[in-house]
Formats: structure tokens, C-alpha cells, sequence
């Protein structure tokens, strides 16, 4: 199964490599594109749930590194919920 990467700028200016066990994570963020920081959130769950979903159809169970990398994102977006303008930029799908 292909995986993607994407790597996340946060609203700090720090960046983040996050893994996809899936490339449907492209059907989700563009390169370059700015997303609330929700939004972004989302996004990421949707997109992770249903690249661990295909790893589940294809191999009987379900990823366990795509949920350690939605609870990365959910734990680090935590950090930014009280600021009303925070976006996360989409950096580069690898």
C-alpha cells in the first residue's frame, strides 16, 4: 500500500513530517494551502480514518500508525485552539 508524508507548518513556524499509510491524504490538502487550524484538524482525522480503513480492508486490521499520527496532530493543535486566526500550512505532500 503507498504510503504519503506531508509535511505541516504550525502556526509557531514549526514544521511537522506526518505519515499517511494512504495517498488519500492528497485528496485532502494541496501543497501551499493555508487551512484554520479545524479545518486542518478535519481534514487530517477524515483523511487518516480512511487510510486506516484501507490498511484494515487490505490486511485485516487497522493501522496503528495512522492513529499515533492523528493524536500527534489533535495534541500540537491543542497548543493553538485559543487563537482564533491559527492555520496550518500544508507545506509539501511527499
Amino acid at each position: 500500500m503507498p504510503v504519503m508524508h506531508f509535511k505541516v507548518q504550525w502556526p509557531d513556524g514549526s514544521e511537522a513530517n506526518c505519515y499517511s499509510p494512504s495517498t488519500v491524504v492528497g485528496e485532502f490538502f494541496v501543497a501551499g494551502q493555508r487551512y484554520a487550524l479545524g479545518d486542518f484538524v478535519e481534514r487530517a482525522r477524515e483523511a487518516l480514518h480512511i487510510g486506516s480503513e484501507r490498511v484494515r480492508e487490505k490486511y485485516g486490521f487497522a493501522c496503528s500508525a495512522a492513529m499515533d499520527q492523528l493524536a500527534q496532530i489533535e495534541e500540537l493543535a491543542q497548543r493553538f485552539a485559543t487563537d482564533p486566526h491559527a492555520e496550518v500550512k500544508v507545506v509539501e505532500l511527499i
